[in-house]
């Protein structure tokens, strides 16, 4: 099972928290799961309350948008879908989102836990308090689906009587040998469900005294919970969610790999290089990334002037000894990681009133910049290589003969700045992104991007309104393509037969930078470098002035920030604003029409490289039928507003966000309520 198939459970498990059932509850049927479920636990979604979760949800628009009836036959066709699916893996355990629906009445949790290297398994915790007889009803039918599925019952174990257990028969798209299981325990009002029976059998027999060596005792967990649960609404029930981001990610990463490894090969070929990759999450561990210790929070649907309210906080203490804000914090490239807070963080004049996202954060790029060098040669795969890519821009002739750090990165600020939107009609490339990094000394800067675009032969030069911008042009097709799908690879150069130049490794650097930009912009202007995915949104925002024309101006955004400001009060290292009618668009239309894997977007183009073959220019197809989903415009009321912010904290990067909901005249419900309209 991929790690999209466990992404995809949790958020099925979460829509079910949204939608389970029962009040007023009795005892609970299990102490808390985080006492129960092993510090191996990778992911972990719980909920306590799941009948006041729904309740929440149900008042939010997207609770609305899912209860329409123009929904109503996707929201069927979905859950055909699930079921349909035969990697599914709730199917696999003879569950269905109906059962999870109707039994839960204390906690539900589900996680996905290694209880063995390199081993993913999911299980799911249920309280049926006064709810036993469904709980009961649900068993027996478990057994009788998972039967009928052609699963061969396991032998009783003594130690474990309530354990039934199942060997899955073979699922044909894997390859892998490996068999499945499911199981599952019970007991009074209790319900224990995975797919590995040792994982199950181990959490049913903790379930009332718990383990010493439980996730609660993990280093990161405490302060997570206890940090994200502060400030929460009175009275409201709230989703906890925890990771070990780095150790979720590899685990991941892993079974990706080795169902990749199981496919059949054709020719009789042995393994490539591709085979015997490093995991991405390990380059991140071997430059000090492990410092991330764990993330989670709390979500909270209907909290007050929100539709939700969510506090996260990724858990990174400074290494023993170290200062908490010091540039020195962490170890190696992890010291990129410096967001420093600041007073202020607002839209500049330039940013456009009408786009769809805004983000801007504070980030010490000099110290980035110190601090590349050795994740950039482990990602190139190459030691030297950063410091290669430095001496070619400075020495080679046919280069911009540029000094990097004294040319490029003195002349740099501390803000960035990135704006989203998309333009119409909406298709495959109608996705527009820009950033743009504050100018330090803005002269010296404009000088360097002129140097330096000027060496390259695939960038025009253009001028608008008074700037210079240079825009990359499409290359001839017929011009060779420099392969980068495997770093360790070495390119023989003709001037170097020992391997790879400089000038080659700094050109596989920049293919990467033109697939992901493909049509790119670049200026400097407003005192700021612009890059954008596309000339004409670069023109349209250094063509932006202040007042009525500006996002600063704009009542939703004035609305949601001062939302924000609630949470944040003081000092941040990032504020974002969003608007979930125009950010959703593009997916939602995408999904509708069926050309999501095709997206140039950057989620398109990263759901494109999780879920694809992994071979250079392959598509993949999509996954979820959206040709049910009705047009756009009938659903687009039910999208608003969104604000997020983050501060540095000394143990990590405090998190919170709210959205807002869009009132019938288009303003934001919080901005009527302020001025004394209901809701």
């Amino acid at each position: 099972m991929n790690g999209i198939i466990h992404v995809r459970t949790v958020c099925l498990a979460i829509a079910a928290f949204a939608a389970a059932a029962a009040l007023d509850a009795g005892e609970p049927a299990f102490i808390p799961s985080e006492r129960i479920l092993p510090g191996t636990t990778r992911l972990w979604v719980s909920i306590r309350e799941p009948d006041a979760v729904r309740a929440g949800f149900n008042k939010t628009q997207i609770g609305k948008l899912l209860q329409d009836p123009a929904m109503q036959p996707f929201v069927k066709s979905f859950r055909e879908q699930l079921r349909s699916s035969g990697r599914q893996r709730l199917k696999k355990l003879g569950l269905t989102l109906e059962d999870l629906e109707k039994i839960p009445a204390g906690e539900l949790a589900i996680a996905c836990v290694e209880p063995r290297k390199d081993v993913a398994a999911i299980v799911l915790l249920v309280d049926a308090t006064d709810n036993e007889r469904s709980l009961a009803a649900l068993i027996e039918q478990l057994a009788d689906r998972i039967g009928k599925q052609g699963g061969r019952r396991l032998p009783p174990v003594a130690a474990t009587p309530e354990l039934v257990a199942f060997e899955l028969p073979a699922d044909p798209a894997d390859h892998s040998g490996k068999p499945e299981f499911a199981a599952f325990a019970s007991r009074g009002s209790a319900l224990v469900i995975g797919d590995d029976v040792s994982v199950v059998t181990e959490a049913f027999t903790r379930l009332s005294k718990g383990r010493p060596d439980s996730m609660e005792s993990l280093p990161a967990f405490r302060p997570v919970m206890e940090r994200t649960a502060k400030g929460l609404p009175a009275g409201r029930a709230a989703v906890r969610w925890y990771v070990d981001p780095l150790k979720y990610a590899g685990l991941m990463e892993t079974v990706r790999n080795n169902r990749e490894r199981a496919l059949p090969r054709t020719g009789g070929k042995n393994k490539s290089a591709e085979d015997q990759r490093d995991r991405r999450v390990d380059v991140l561990l071997r430059n000090g990334f492990d410092c991330i210790l764990g993330a989670g929070g709390h979500v909270v649907f209907d909290a007050g002037s929100n539709e939700v309210l969510h506090h996260s906080l990724v858990y990174a203490p400074p290494l023993p000894g170290r200062e908490p804000f010091g540039t020195d914090r962490f170890n190696s490239s992890a010291r990129m990681l410096r967001f420093p807070n600041t007073a202020a963080i607002d839209p500049p004049d330039w940013v456009p009133k009408d786009v769809a996202r805004w983000t801007a954060f504070e980030w010490d790029m000099k110290t980035a910049f110190k601090n590349a060098e050795p994740i950039v040669d482990d990602m190139v795969g190459t030691p030297g290589a950063f410091d290669d890519i430095v001496v070619t821009l400075r020495d080679d002739t046919d280069g911009p003969q540029i000094e990097v750090e004294r040319d490029l990165i003195a002349a740099l600020g501390t803000r960035v700045v990135v704006l989203g939107d998309h333009v119409h009609p909406i298709d495959a490339e109608a996705d527009r992104l820009l950033v743009a990094i504050e100018a330090k000394d803005a002269k010296l800067l404009a000088a360097t991007i002129d140097k330096s675009m000027k060496s390259e032969p695939d960038m025009r030069r253009l001028e608008h309104g008074g700037h210079v911008i240079w825009e990359l042009v499409e290359k001839d097709v017929s011009l060779p393509k420099l392969e980068v799908e495997t770093p360790v690879g070495k390119v023989v150069h003709e001037e170097d037969g020992a391997g790879e130049s400089r000038r080659g490794r700094r050109d596989r650097l920049r293919e990467r930078e033109e697939r992901l930009l493909p049509h790119s912009a670049v200026t400097v202007a407003h005192g700021h470098l612009f890059i954008a995915s596309h000339l004409d949104f670069l023109r349209k925002v250094i063509g932006t002035s202040a007042g009525a024309d500006a996002l600063a101006s704009s009542a939703d955004y004035k609305a949601v920030t001062a939302e924000t400001r609630k949470l944040f009060p003081s000092r941040t290292a990032l504020r974002a604003f969003g608007r979930t009618e125009e950010t959703a668009r593009p997916t939602y239309e995408a999904i509708k029409n069926g050309w999501m894997p095709s997206s140039k977007s950057l989620l398109g183009q990263m759901l494109n490289a999780m879920l694809a073959d992994g071979k250079p220019g392959s598509v993949r197809k999509q996954r979820i039928d959206g040709s049910s989903l009705p047009e756009f415009d009938v659903v687009r009321k039910y999208f608003g507003t969104t604000g997020l912010s983050v501060e540095s904290t000394e143990d990590g990067w405090f998190v919170g966000g709210v959205a807002v909901a869009r009132s019938a005249n288009g303003e934001p419900e919080v901005a009527q309520r302020a001025a004394g309209t209901s809701r």
